[in-house]
């Protein structure tokens, strides 16, 4: 996908599987967005430790890649920074609704 207007890019969203039991309740997420696929690792609930979570989305765990490999990954802190614009614009959408996407809240 060749835009970073998020709105275009939310629409290509696609949730291929989650898988929840975590003893935590946290559920995997795995998709698509714009080209890219995504796994999260998302909470219902804040983290306790603000540095476990990415800003204040919920999510505890979040690998983007694109055709060419990895362009994010976010393990309770930065791993690898989004390497471009589009993966910071898809990691800014994740990181605003994907909890509330999944846990409807």
């Amino acid at each position: 996908m060749a835009t970073n207007d998020g709105g275009e890019m939310l629409d290509t969203l696609r949730i291929t599987k989650q898988e929840g039991g975590r003893q935590m309740g946290g559920t995997w997420v795995t998709g698509t967005i714009a080209g890219h696929k995504f796994q999260a690792l998302v909470f219902p609930e804040h983290a306790e430790s603000e540095a476990f979570e990415l800003d204040d989305s919920r999510i505890s765990k979040l690998w983007l890649a694109d055709a060419n490999g990895e362009v994010a990954n976010f393990d309770r802190g930065w791993d690898r920074q989004p390497t471009n614009d589009t993966a910071k614009t898809i990691v800014g959408l994740l990181s605003a609704g994907l909890a509330e996407y999944i846990f409807g809240r």
